[in-house]
């Protein structure tokens, strides 16, 4: 089994974290250009990691690899409240992958372009939903949406991207779990 990312990629992290017990390959990629693309582009046509290799099943994103794996290992389903938390997750994450993409391509992204206001308004209202969700002890467990919360936040504070005031819960999520072992040895700052 090979996993293809890169080390920052919070949605790869999420999936180097689901694997830590399992044996596989990691293969970390420069995924914007040079060798790595073209790794990327022959195993996965969206461009987009992770990309999953299981002895020639290719999975191509997050969500589906986390299917996959639930399928091949027999792990517990998601019920329909998780998965909407993975929903308001993933929301945040590519919102702030957006914003982050247009900065580092040297894009202005001004708050009053229709683009950038929609990607705010949709990571202040989930962070929102997020933050009262760990407050009411929806994300107590150390499941799969806990650990794509992690990563959210986690991604958010590496890359300063949103100084999370006001979102003491989530803040206090992030300090509650940075010491497990799988979160320390896929810790992008390393």
């Amino acid at each position: 089994m090979k996993l293809y990312g890169s080390l920052t990629s919070p949605y790869v992290r999420r999936i180097r974290i689901l694997l830590s017990q399992t044996p596989h390959e990691f293969l970390n990629l420069n995924i914007f250009e040079g060798e790595g693309r073209e790794t990327l582009a022959a195993k996965n046509p969206i461009m987009k990691v992770p990309c999953l290799d299981d002895e020639g099943q290719v999975i191509y994103d997050s969500r589906v690899i986390f299917s996959y794996l639930t399928a091949k290992f027999d792990y517990s389903a998601l019920t329909w409240d998780q998965e909407n938390q993975l929903s308001l997750i993933d929301a945040v994450n590519d919102s702030f992958v957006e914003l982050f993409l247009l900065k580092r391509s040297e894009i202005e992204a001004s708050d009053d372009k229709l683009f950038v206001r929609l990607q705010k308004e949709r990571i202040a209202t989930s962070l929102q939903v997020l933050n009262q969700q760990v407050a009411d002890g929806q994300f107590d467990g150390w499941d799969y949406p806990s650990v794509c919360l992690y990563t959210l936040i986690d991604w958010v504070e590496f890359r300063q991207l949103h100084t999370l005031k006001g979102l003491d819960h989530l803040k206090a999520f992030r300090e509650q779990h940075v010491d497990r072992i799988e979160i320390t040895a896929t810790d992008p700052r390393r």
